[in-house]
């Protein structure tokens, strides 16, 4: 039995956010149906290259397993309808429109909620539901700029750069994921739904977590500082022999054990003896590192100052990050062959391991109207 057996949701949403939640939470056992546009489905259906070796799409690919997939037109009468019969089975709805289309449809929360007081309502947004936020269209990259998330990534703060995946969507999925399981235990408890709200500027702010906090805490506006810390130091990469190696260096401790592994006698100088004093005097402390990193390659470094007790790797590109989540016997791809029509797909796992209740992977990415 899964954690979330018995548990049937009604997923409207499409690209990223919500269907990544929803992926989660299949993946836990519960039913997801995936009710598409007919004809045209889910807009990351096209969003390639690249394509997998099926010609599907590896963005759609990568967040839509484990799903039932149906469609249907939500602006006729026909289409409302078989809606709305689904949603009368589900014990969750999921959804990413535009803020006030499902009310267009006869599908809003208030509706639904008076004839289903057990459905838990999950709605993603791109900001919010007042009326100055209803006019601004959620997409990651606009939230990664209007959130200051960009204002500190990148090298400097004239050159305020986007994360290399759409990171605050991701992070909208995972709140949706807590938020739902959150309310299917107060309805155990209390035995009605309730409405769960989301959106991608909050979760941006909170995922930017100390930054957002200095401001919130302290007054201090973050900029961009490249790979370094604005509170630890080192904390950075750093160029070696042949590549890039990241060191995290996190209290004081580590700081002696990675001056003794350089052969570097910083560790009792008054400038660096304590974080804060290494934060103050970063740029002396950089010079004094840098021609000894640039002395032998990355994964001697890694070997040596992992063996000391330091942090650090190399900076991995995708296909060496999978080789060592493989090394490290964490199966990080799985691959399922959908019992609908024999066509296989990989994707990677879902990180989270139960001891009683494991994840399954029964289902492949649907093709448009596979279940209709």
């Amino acid at each position: 039995m899964s954690a979330l057996s018995g548990i049937k949701i009604a997923d409207f949403s499409r690209v990223l956010a919500g269907p990544y939640a929803t992926m989660l939470l299949g993946d836990m056992g519960a039913e997801v149906i995936k009710i598409e546009r007919p004809g045209v489905g889910d807009d990351t259906r096209t969003w390639g290259p690249p394509f997998d070796a099926s010609g599907a799409a590896t963005y759609y690919q990568s967040v839509n397993r484990n799903k039932k997939g149906i469609t249907a037109d939500l602006t006729s009468a026909a289409g409302r309808a078989a809606a709305l019969e689904l949603i009368a089975s589900c014990d969750v709805l999921v959804e990413n429109f535009a803020v006030g289309t499902m009310e267009k449809f006869g599908l809003g929360y208030a509706e639904l909620s008076s004839k289903f007081p057990h459905l838990i309502y999950c709605s993603i947004s791109g900001f919010g539901s007042s009326d100055e936020a209803k006019a601004l269209p959620g997409y990651d990259l606009l939230v990664q700029g209007m959130s200051g998330l960009m204002s500190i990534t990148g090298p400097d703060s004239q050159h305020p750069t986007k994360v290399g995946v759409a990171l605050v969507d991701v992070v909208a999925g995972l709140h949706a994921s807590l938020g739902i399981v959150s309310a299917l235990h107060h309805r155990t408890v209390s035995g009605t739904g309730q409405k769960v709200e989301i959106n991608l500027l909050s979760s941006a702010l909170s995922a930017m977590v100390n930054q957002s906090g200095a401001y919130a805490g302290a007054g201090v506006i973050p900029t961009a500082m490249g790979n370094a810390h604005p509170s630890i130091s080192p904390y950075e990469s750093y160029a070696a022999k042949d590549k890039q190696i990241v060191i995290a260096v996190g209290n004081d401790g580590q700081f002696a054990k990675f001056c003794a592994a350089l052969g570097v006698d910083c560790a009792f100088d008054a400038r660096f003896a304590t974080n804060p004093q290494r934060v103050a005097n970063r740029a002396q402390l950089n010079s004094l590192l840098a021609p000894v990193l640039a002395s032998k390659s990355a994964d001697e470094w890694a070997t040596i100052l992992t063996a000391a007790g330091v942090p650090a790797g190399a900076i991995n590109n995708m296909e060496s990050a999978i080789a060592l989540a493989t090394r490290l016997g964490l199966h990080p791809i799985v691959e399922i062959t959908d019992p609908r029509d024999g066509s296989t797909s990989k994707t990677i796992a879902n990180p989270i391991t139960f001891s009683a209740t494991p994840v399954e992977y029964h289902l492949g990415p649907p093709r448009l109207g596979v279940d209709d």
